[in-house]
């Protein structure tokens, strides 16, 4: 009887140490389950977030898109001969209005002539034979290019030496 004695008192200390040891690994068991589910919460919010950048920047896009015909005619009219200077005037602040806005919106305007053809940025519609020009050098612009961001909205119509 006394050995059996000793394995219970033996076996009663150990007892706490299991049921701890069982303690911690239920609870690692709990939390294991929760840390995947917070990460992909923050994966879900990372690409929803993406999404909505990428959205909002093609809307952007779009909208800066339907408004150059009005920059293209307001251009026009600034080089037409004018005979009332009012007018001219009034032409001349909707285009600097126009141009803020797009300004403020991180629309730019590609540079053309005088800079080398870049076929990310211009289309070619007309090459010439020059001697005063460096080939691939645009002489004239048909119609403005704009960027936005690291995006093409437009690219430059323009004449290229050859």
């Amino acid at each position: 009887m006394k050995d059996k004695d000793k394995e219970k008192k033996a076996a009663k200390p150990q007892e706490p140490e299991a049921e701890a040891e069982a303690a911690a690994a239920a609870e690692e068991e709990k939390e294991t389950p929760e840390a995947p589910d917070a990460e992909a919460l923050y994966n879900y919010r990372k690409r929803s977030q993406k999404e909505r950048e990428s959205i909002f920047r093609d809307v952007k896009a779009d909208t800066v898109t339907k408004l150059l015909p009005v920059y293209d005619n307001l251009e026009r009219a600034l080089k037409a001969e004018c005979s009332d200077p009012a007018y001219k005037k009034g032409v001349e602040l909707t285009m600097t209005q126009l141009k803020t806005i797009f300004d403020d919106l991180g629309v730019k305007p590609i540079a053309a002539v005088g800079e080398k053809f870049d076929p990310a940025l211009h289309n070619a519609v007309m090459h010439m034979e020059s001697d005063e020009h460096d080939e691939g050098v645009i002489v004239e612009e048909f119609q403005k290019g704009f960027i936005l961001g690291d995006k093409v909205i437009r690219f430059s119509l323009v004449k290229v030496a050859n």
